[in-house]
């Protein structure tokens, strides 16, 4: 799903809920519901099943027991640019979620490596035999 299919998608299914913000702002902050709370239905997203289950793993905390994810944009004054940042919050989010990870492959230490741990531990282990009392003779 490209970012265009996502903001198209967004656009079509967003619910919209507007309250007065946090903050400084002054007279503005107190009169003007300028908060805007963003709601997505992710059951509803255009996806397989795995996919769809991808981003209920990794989004888990985010979405509630009613299957929403819920973005809150209180950053600027104005409720038009939170409502573009919550959009841009959620766009992101959900891109990242679709990505598929990346596989680990596995390495093995290097011969430089390997030396430097032996020859650390040879270090330990004389520092430890040194604090041992003397062995009668």
């Amino acid at each position: 799903m490209t970012t265009e299919e996502l903001a198209d998608w967004i656009e079509r299914n967003a619910q919209w809920e507007f309250t007065r913000s946090g903050g400084p702002g002054g007279q503005n902050v107190n009169k003007v519901n300028t908060r805007a709370v963003l709601r997505l239905p992710v059951d509803r997203l255009p996806v397989d099943e795995a996919a769809l289950r991808q981003v209920r793993d990794r989004l888990g905390s985010r979405i509630s027991n009613d299957g929403e994810l819920m973005i809150r944009s209180s950053e600027a004054r104005s409720q038009l640019v939170n409502r573009r940042n919550a959009v841009d919050r959620a766009i992101s989010l959900l891109s990242a979620a679709l990505r598929p990870r990346k596989r680990r492959r596995p390495t093995r230490p290097t011969h430089g490596a390997r030396e430097r741990r032996i020859a650390e531990k040879k270090r330990r282990g004389e520092r430890k035999q040194a604090r041992r009392p003397p062995q009668p003779d």
